[in-house]
């Protein structure tokens, strides 16, 4: 114990970070993997629906967090000050709007993706608000630097998430949807904490100047385009699956998803790290490249790793973390593992690009994000069919990524 904490102290504020971000991931992927189990492929097609969706949110609402770590980063004292407040003002009334349409669209939902309730909607709705102003909070955290309270807000919601679900299944006999529903939308709560609060005044009037107002507007609205390009890639192929096909086979394919998705899920850690240091660098008028390189070959390698094992032992893999009841869909692994990682690769070119204001990244994104749509909806007779188009958009997005980053470093080069 004493050596444990030993080594922790010797560690950095972003090194804690990354193990923790590793912990919630874990924790995440065993909140999904219970459900599972527990639930069977039919009914957890349900509960990945409801999971789809936090990640839809996630990508909406990160919108306001990455905004609100890059602007952390430029504004200071009363033009901060004024910032966190507008945001504060506008992500709550993004999130009432997103809720109360959930709310208003529960019964069109269950039908549309044909599950047991349209309550679980309504539930999920009324947390949104709360994730939106979860969001801003881990912002603050994250352009400050501050991973320590950053990594509490992730760890909180992840653990409550986790121990509520389960006991309201164990303790309940409601239909399971709602109890995860119920789940995730208190955790929201426990993702707050803690919480910023030392700039936010909601009595004053808050203005930021022309200049910088303009230059806020025009990264948000680039970062939310290009979050629209991560909901289409990154979720669109299980909502349609939920459509297409009957319960069983999109439980099914939800597994698969959801170990596939492990390599992106890791991604993610990095790219809550490259964002600040990037805009830094830029500041200070330091090269950035270095940063980009390291992160680009920390996902290659661990791409390549999961790759291989998802190849060579597919079905102990499905048998470890789902059981046998999801044996059938072990030979799709290894493929659909591929096209995560494709896209992992891509993201990190994507969200560097976005943190130095490049805009033609995020239009070829939605170009094959599109694609990917257009694709799935005229060949999806098999799931098969279904991940073999993934690789094929994720595998030519890669390659304008990395077209676009050499033509780019070329040109700062001559420069």
């Amino acid at each position: 114990m004493i050596l444990n904490r030993n080594i922790l102290k010797k560690l950095d504020a972003e090194q804690k970070f990354m193990i923790s971000v590793i912990v919630v991931n874990g924790g995440n992927y065993l909140y999904n993997l219970i459900l599972g189990r527990i639930l069977g492929p039919e009914q957890f097609a349900d509960a990945a629906l409801l999971i789809t969706f936090l990640l839809v949110l996630s990508f909406i609402a990160m919108t306001f967090q990455l905004s609100t770590a890059k602007f952390s980063v430029l504004f200071e004292n009363e033009i901060f000050k004024s910032f966190i407040n507008i945001v504060y003002k506008y992500s709550t009334i993004a999130g009432i709007v997103f809720g109360v349409t959930l709310i208003v669209l529960s019964k069109q939902l269950q039908i549309l993706f044909n599950t047991q309730s349209s309550i679980m909607f309504v539930i999920f709705g009324i947390g949104i608000p709360l994730y939106f102003i979860m969001s801003v909070n881990r912002g603050i955290f994250q352009g400050k630097k501050k991973f320590d309270k950053l990594a509490i807000t992730y760890q909180g919601e992840m653990l409550s998430r986790l121990i509520l679900t389960l006991i309201l299944i164990y303790t309940t006999t409601l239909q399971s949807s709602i109890l995860v529903s119920l789940g995730i939308a208190l955790s929201f709560i426990f993702g707050l904490l803690p919480f910023y609060k030392k700039d936010i005044d909601v009595f004053a009037t808050h203005k930021l100047p022309s200049t910088e107002n303009k230059y806020l507007l025009r990264f948000f609205l680039l970062t939310a385009f290009y979050e629209l390009t991560q909901i289409i890639i990154n979720n669109s192929d299980i909502l349609m699956v939920k459509h297409y096909f009957d319960t069983y086979n999109a439980g099914l394919y939800a597994s698969l998803a959801l170990i596939g998705r492990v390599v992106y899920f890791v991604a993610w850690m990095f790219v809550m790290l490259l964002l600040p240091k990037v805009v830094q660098k830029q500041k200070d008028g330091e090269s950035h490249y270095p940063i980009l390189f390291k992160y680009v070959l920390y996902i290659t390698l661990l791409s390549t790793t999961i790759v291989i094992g998802c190849y060579l032992f597919p079905e102990l893999v499905i048998n470890i973390m789902f059981g046998s009841k999801y044996i059938s869909i072990a030979p799709l692994l290894w493929k659909y593992a591929i096209a995560t990682s494709l896209f992992a690769i891509s993201n990190i070119f994507a969200y560097y690009f976005l943190s130095l204001d490049q805009y033609i990244p995020v239009i070829i994104s939605s170009i094959l994000g599109i694609l990917q749509v257009v694709l799935i909806v005229f060949y999806h007779s098999t799931l098969a069919e279904v991940v073999i188009v993934q690789i094929i958009a994720m595998t030519i997005l890669l390659v304008f990524q990395l077209l676009y980053f050499t033509g780019y470093w070329r040109f700062s080069k001559k420069g």
